[in-house]
């Protein structure tokens, strides 16, 4: 069984106080395209939010089970332990909320290259790393997260047995990388779609902070 999961529970600063999977491209938030995405791949979706409340925003995902931080205030650290808690699957494919443009081929190179290690991650080079855009072990997740003192994900990647993608080879299956376009705010958005907008109502209001 292959699972996912899916953090949004960032507190939306960059992104002027707007939740970023609201934001749409394509004629799709980033969410629903980034689900839509990930069953094509997955037999699991959990998607990770900070709180009860913000859970309620995705309740339009249907089948989706949206669950909140065991652990508060943590960070990307936090929502990958609520979420490796939550998944029944061992192979954990791991996305953060404002990378519209995944690839499903990209995904399931990721799923076969972790073989017997711990997480398959991609790599641009030795300091720059992808972990949110990448394939965990749920049992190799759980060992460390129950006794981390970092909330670093870069230190965490360096405790397990990683196997390291590069992305020349990841390039021949998405030959722009656009698999690893990463949204910070509306202008970078409008940058690959000028007609991009954040959807509207309450999902655009000022982000809560995080307890």
């Amino acid at each position: 069984m292959r699972s996912a999961i899916v953090l949004v529970g960032g507190a939306a600063r960059r992104a002027g106080g707007r939740e970023k999977y609201f934001f749409t491209f394509q004629g799709q938030t980033f969410i629903d395209r980034l689900i839509g995405t990930l069953r094509e791949v997955v037999d699991e979706i959990v998607v990770v939010a900070r709180d009860p409340g913000q859970c309620e925003r995705f309740c339009h995902l249907g089948d989706i089970r949206c669950i909140p931080d065991v652990r508060r205030g943590l960070g990307p650290i936090g929502g990958l332990h609520a979420g490796a808690l939550a998944v029944h699957g061992e192979c954990i494919f791991v996305a953060a909320c404002d990378m519209p443009c995944i690839n499903p081929e990209v995904v399931r190179l990721l799923f076969d290259a972790v073989d017997d290690y711990d997480a398959a991650i991609p790599c641009w080079n030795a300091d720059m790393l992808e972990p949110l855009h990448a394939v965990y072990r749920r049992s190799a997740l759980l060992t460390y997260l129950e006794e981390h003192e970092s909330l670093s994900l870069r230190a965490m990647v360096r405790s397990l047995n990683t196997r390291y993608v590069g992305v020349e080879r990841i390039r021949k299956i998405d030959p722009d990388l656009l698999t690893f376009t990463n949204i910070n705010n509306l202008e970078d958005l409008k940058t690959i779609d000028p007609s991009a907008e954040c959807d509207g109502g309450s999902a655009c209001g000022p982000g809560e902070e995080p307890s």
